[in-house]
């Protein structure tokens, strides 16, 4: 078969090398560091026996979450792709479970994420300026919008925001530790905050979850492997360097803030509170603490949103690239260094999703429920694919190989499947709603025989471009 006129085989329309390791740091961080430190540590806190283990689980959170992100290393170096986690599935086990896989995270899993994150924002920058009985859902739709037109300008436009976002993000996590661990003296806390491994209660794997689940989106640095500049062999190891710096700025952030939320508040308090961060606030400062808060939460939601954004556009791009039904997505646009019309199919569908908000009360944890499995069940499939590329590709060369093979894999691989149980178990409807359009791709391979589009899976050891 003849490739010559696909849209992948040309210079032209080709991702390009220019990401910096600050780059990809910025993206990772802005998109784990969300509203989700904002909301889980009080379920955390309400799941463990003392302050102690509290904290121990945020550094299990983060040494787990090191673990998957060595893994995906040793993956996005040996097989750099725009296609992050549709390419490991597609080389793995073919064109059928990665054709699945980049319909479900078109449909599914980003663009769901994108809704979220919106919801979020929308939320706060109700409290700060509302907008009437639909305040939410205008503000979630502007966002999408907003950040899909920004992203449309050029990938310098899009990461540059991106690092802007992160940087003020970042600056108001910083004054709100310091606010609560330097400005502020607790009475007596000391035996709470003092880490620990006594306490565990039967409900330590329920905190893990909300632990793992806020420590969720470092795998997104996959999608852009492919655009990490290399000036040398070295240079191939850029994205692992990007992965393991960011798991460690995130689990440094996530265990001070935890900190300073336990010494102001307390471990009853913060199992109590429906928003630690604004009583953290309210205890230091007063009043204008709640209104300052909001305005951290919103740039929060908005940093992960526009991350999600720029790396879920690269997945539908290498959709439309191999897949002839799928094919106007896959075209890249050379000028402004990035798949426009997979960002605009992606900000369209993501639009969709956030006009649930007008029949569902809640519309970020419809958003949860319908994401969760479905994100867990793909990405325990990446991890199994690791053993799959170690046996298939032997003799191609890896940059940087997962220590502790194939220990280490295999905690990722548990770790992901617990997270798939508790998933399903602990999400309502939103959850079937999320398989059902899963289930929907299934019918499309049937209805559409899956072709990729001169993509035949090479055999040789050469795999460092799109394919």
């Amino acid at each position: 078969m003849s490739t010559q006129t696909f849209p992948q085989d040309t210079q032209i329309s080709s991702p390009k090398p220019v990401l910096k390791v600050i780059d990809a740091v910025a993206l990772i961080v802005g998109i784990v560091i969300g509203a989700g430190i904002f909301r889980t540590p009080s379920f955390v806190a309400g799941n463990v026996d003392n302050g102690g283990v509290m904290l121990t689980t945020w550094l299990l959170g983060g040494l787990i979450s090191l673990i998957g992100a060595l893994c995906y290393a040793e993956l996005a170096t040996a097989f750099p792709n725009t296609g992050g986690d549709y390419h490991f599935l597609m080389r793995a086990f073919g064109r059928r479970l990665a054709f699945l896989f980049a319909w479900a995270r078109m449909s599914v899993i980003q663009t769901g994420s994108i809704a979220l994150l919106s919801f979020i924002f929308g939320d706060y920058a109700s409290r700060i300026y509302p907008l009437g009985e639909q305040s939410t859902v205008i503000y979630a739709a502007l966002a999408v919008m907003g950040l899909t037109g920004i992203n449309l300008l050029g990938i310098m436009m899009g990461t540059g925001t991106q690092k802007m976002l992160t940087a003020l993000e970042l600056l108001g996590i910083l004054v709100l530790i310091v606010i609560g661990l330097v400005f502020y003296s607790p009475v007596d806390t000391a035996p709470t905050i003092l880490p620990g491994v006594t306490g565990f209660s039967n409900s330590m794997g329920l905190s893990m979850v909300f632990v793992l689940l806020t420590f969720g989106g470092w795998n997104e640095a996959a999608y852009i492997s492919a655009e990490m500049k290399s000036k040398n062999k070295a240079g191939q190891r850029q994205i692992a360097l990007a992965l393991i710096l960011s798991i460690l700025i995130i689990t440094g952030v996530y265990y001070f803030i935890n900190l300073a939320y336990l010494q102001v508040l307390g471990l009853e308090n913060m199992a109590s509170s429906t928003a630690v961060a604004s009583d953290l606030m309210q205890v230091v400062i007063g009043d204008v603490g709640a209104w300052l808060i909001s305005l951290l939460v919103a740039i929060a939601a908005l940093t992960s949103a526009n991350a999600t954004i720029f790396t879920g556009a690269r997945s539908n791009f290498a959709l439309g690239r191999d897949f002839k039904l799928f094919a106007f997505m896959g075209k890249w646009d050379s000028e402004k260094s990035g798949p426009v019309k997979a960002f605009i199919t992606q900000g369209a569908i993501s639009l969709v999703l956030v006009s649930f908000g007008l029949f569902s009360r809640d519309g970020f944890e419809t958003m949860v429920d319908f994401t969760a499995p479905v994100f867990w069940f793909f990405l325990l499939m990446v991890g199994v694919a690791l053993f799959v590329l170690r046996r298939k590709f032997p003799g191609i060369k890896r940059p940087f190989r997962v220590p502790l093979y194939p220990i280490l894999p295999l905690i990722f691989c548990l770790s992901s499947s617990y997270l798939l149980y508790s998933s399903i178990v602990y999400t309502g409807w939103g959850a079937l709603v999320g398989i059902a359009v899963l289930l929907v791709g299934i019918l499309l391979m049937f209805i559409y025989p899956i072709q990729a589009k001169g993509h035949n899976l090479p055999t040789n050891q050469k795999d460092h471009g799109p394919i």
